[in-house]
């Protein structure tokens, strides 16, 4: 916060935050930086893509002036999204050539998928506690578990202000891409990262910026859980990944320790 407020001057005309972190689910103190912004009348626009269906969102109650989501985050078809615009707010279209979204980006209108994420937008909200409870328990488990089992294997970020279902955890000394790769073989799915960026061999500039060492960054995988996930797939993924990480660091020239599965 401090380094935000140093950097504003006079000349800011917008600003703009994620609500949550899409690699580590880390959620950010959008009331606050938005009461801040709006007493130098600067606006405020939050990319809220990882947290819309995760945790509640009233654009009532702060003073968000613009907000995006993305309906593949929240089981709606993928391509659709949606901006929010505070009554009241100056917007200048990017898209011009017709009438359609009361002027504010011209062509046609995706209606089945606008539909769709209307539908989607009434499911993730009937689920909400699920997500926060019964989702939330899941990510718990994978992670102590995981933790325990696997020696160097921490988990990234804040572990308390974060989304309930997602979960960044960097097993040190070896390659995150190899890690997926060995997992998809018992029909695990994951992500290096984030992952936008899920082709890059690049360490997460993210994790960097916080400080994880490079030797953890490499090794950084993360896992996006939902209300369709199950126990028995968490107890899966803790049977099946202490083996790989295991295997991979064998393998590894950075790996000074022993055997790092401990039963």
């Amino acid at each position: 916060m401090d380094y935000l407020i140093r950097h504003l001057t006079d000349d800011t005309a917008i600003a703009s935050f994620m609500w949550a972190n899409n690699e580590t689910g880390v959620i950010f103190p959008i009331d606050d930086i938005a009461g801040i912004l709006s007493e130098r009348g600067i606006i405020f626009h939050t990319d809220a893509v990882q947290a819309v269906g995760k945790v509640p969102i009233d654009v009532k109650k702060t003073r968000i002036d613009m907000l995006s989501l993305s309906g593949h985050k929240l089981h709606a078809p993928k391509g659709i999204g949606a901006l929010y615009v505070r009554k009241g707010t100056k917007f200048s279209p990017f898209m011009i050539g017709g009438h359609q979204e009361k002027g504010r980006r011209g062509g046609t209108e995706n209606v089945a998928s606008i539909i769709g994420l209307g539908r989607a937008s009434d499911f993730v909200a009937a689920h909400m506690v699920e997500e926060n409870t019964r989702v939330k328990s899941l990510r718990d488990k994978l992670e102590t578990q995981l933790v325990q089992k696997i020696s160097n294997a921490l988990v990234n970020g804040d572990t308390d202000n974060r989304l309930p279902n997602t979960s960044s955890i960097a097993f040190e000394f070896v390659e995150g891409e190899s890690i997926l790769l060995m997992m998809n073989e018992f029909g695990i799915c994951a992500s290096s990262g984030s992952a936008c960026t899920s082709g890059s061999l690049e360490p997460s500039h993210v994790l960097r910026a916080m400080g994880v060492p490079f030797t953890a960054a490499h090794g950084t995988i993360r896992f996006s859980l939902s209300i369709y996930n199950t126990e028995p797939e968490i107890d899966l993924i803790v049977e099946k990944l202490p083996p790989i990480i295991d295997r991979l660091r064998a393998m590894s020239p950075f790996w000074k320790g022993t055997c790092a599965h401990t039963a």
